[in-house]
């Protein structure tokens, strides 16, 4: 169960309480669930029994309650916890079987994991100056937005600069609107598009614009053009290349990837490969190997797990930059899971060494690396910069 997942079962949840009038509050357009903080309970946590509460005219608590007994019945749902005034925490069911749905979901939708339809009802008419800043994070918003259902169009002041369409930048009209629209007003580039695509070309260019939050200055000096780990754009689109390197790799090793983890595979009921991991992870990689429970609970090696929980937060991730009309949470987002990559990648390589032949869990580490390169490649496309399969 992704984080999405978790977040229309909880809305399903309270549209049955009110349904069977053991609620009577208005149903949300839509629940959050965050992931738990540390020291917290569960894997995920969500408020809404406190934003009922007071519609309900009932108690935090005794809504909690009622939520509780209805999310829990749920496949997937683990355990519910009430706490503190009556926050619900989640502990979702085998660890294993919610990554193979996260991996599962990102091989099936591709380069479109993290889009939906959850703005499919709202209309967006975005205005902004003559400026490459505001046109290029305007345009990036619109992606956003699109990609989870909404309909939007932009229109600038004045007569679109010509430089604009070799940033991918078109807008659907220009001129003074009839009633006001919603501007879109970062802090200005202080260069024309033409300046800075001759100083960074285009994809620098973008990433420059748009990595920085619109009420911040965008840093766009020669750093973004360094093929280094100090430029987070080459580390991400590096991850990326590297990736996809590897499936072609266990392509000429003759395998592909697998997301059954450890211990699951038909084939191989073993797991091989070395992970140099902390002595705590390898402790806990140590018990998995030993549990006798069945395969079905055993987890991917402990080195994975930062990597697959930003994987599957990565629709979140999305839908929040689109709402708060944030290319730059789109970014950092790809920042945080190329880092977690390269952890990954180095503490557990998913292609074997020497004269080590593949085995189900390098077939497993292939599918958590493949699907960063997706989850990587898809976010540089909506922020509208390519995604080179060699660098």
């Amino acid at each position: 169960m992704t984080p999405a997942d978790l977040s229309r079962t909880v809305l399903h949840a309270v549209r049955r309480a009110v349904d069977e009038d053991a609620l009577r509050a208005p149903v949300p357009a839509r629940v959050r669930v965050e992931r738990t903080r540390p020291g917290g309970s569960g894997d995920y946590a969500c408020a809404v029994a406190l934003q009922l509460a007071g519609p309900a005219a009932l108690p935090a608590l005794e809504v909690a309650r009622i939520l509780r007994e209805r999310v829990a019945a749920e496949p997937g749902v683990g355990r519910v916890e009430i706490t503190g005034p009556g926050f619900l925490s989640f502990t979702l069911d085998a660890p294993a079987a919610g990554d193979r749905a996260v991996l599962a979901a990102v091989r099936e939708q591709g380069l479109a994991y993290g889009h939906g339809d959850a703005l499919r009802d709202e209309i967006h008419q975005f205005h902004h100056a003559r400026e490459v800043r505001a046109a290029v994070t305007a345009q990036t918003v619109r992606r956003l937005l699109t990609a989870q259902g909404a309909r939007v169009r932009t229109t600038c002041a004045e007569p679109p600069d010509p430089d604009w369409v070799r940033l991918g930048v078109t807008v659907d009209a220009h001129g003074t609107p009839p009633v006001p629209l919603t501007g879109i007003r970062p802090v200005p580039a202080r260069a024309t598009a033409g300046e800075l695509l001759e100083r960074l070309g285009p994809d620098a260019a973008r990433w420059g614009l748009l990595r920085a939050a619109g009420h911040d200055r965008a840093a766009l000096g020669p750093e973004l053009l360094v093929q280094g780990e100090a430029n987070p754009l080459f580390r991400v689109r590096y991850a990326h290349a590297r990736a996809r390197a590897l499936t072609r790799g266990a392509a000429a090793l003759g395998f592909t990837a697998e997301a059954a983890p450890y211990g699951e595979s038909p084939s191989e009921p073993a797991a091989h490969g070395t992970c140099h991991t902390e002595p705590a992870a390898q402790a806990a990689n140590a018990a998995n190997a030993a549990n006798t429970e069945p395969a079905a609970t055993t987890a991917h090696d402990a080195a994975a797990r930062p990597l697959l929980d930003l994987i599957a937060d990565h629709p979140g991730v999305l839908l929040a930059g689109a709402r708060h009309r944030a290319p730059d949470r789109v970014a950092r987002q790809l920042e945080a899971v190329a880092h977690a990559f390269f952890d990954f990648h180095d503490s557990c390589p998913p292609l074997p060494a020497g004269d080590e032949k593949p085995s189900a869990a390098h077939r497993a580490r292939l599918a958590i690396a493949e699907a960063a390169g997706t989850v990587l490649a898809g976010g540089l496309s909506l922020l509208g910069i390519r995604a080179p399969e060699h660098l």
